[in-house]
């Protein structure tokens, strides 16, 4: 999303909520992505915790998320640089 885009949503909801209203919304927002996260957490230390009383290997595990990383990396380092040629193609 380019600058403009997010100040164009950002604008229809202070148009539609009024400005007295976004601090509650972003409260709220805020709140549930805590939330979220939290749960998120606990499942992953849940399924860890698991893992460890049944003597499963859980090296495969961060083997394979930090592989997912490199090439999550290297597809936004490709996806900015297209982005950018095509932005001075304009």
């Amino acid at each position: 999303m380019s600058f403009s885009e997010i100040f164009f949503i950002l604008f229809i909801v202070l148009i539609v909520f009024g400005a007295d209203k976004i601090p509650e919304i972003a409260r709220g927002l805020g709140k549930g992505m805590r939330q979220l996260r939290d749960a998120t957490n606990e499942i992953k230390s849940e399924i860890k915790r698991s893992a460890e009383q049944n003597n499963i290997d859980t090296s495969v595990f961060e083997d394979t998320k930090n592989e997912i990383d490199k090439v999550k990396e290297e597809i936004q380092e490709a996806t900015s640089s297209l982005t950018g040629s095509v932005k001075r193609q304009r």
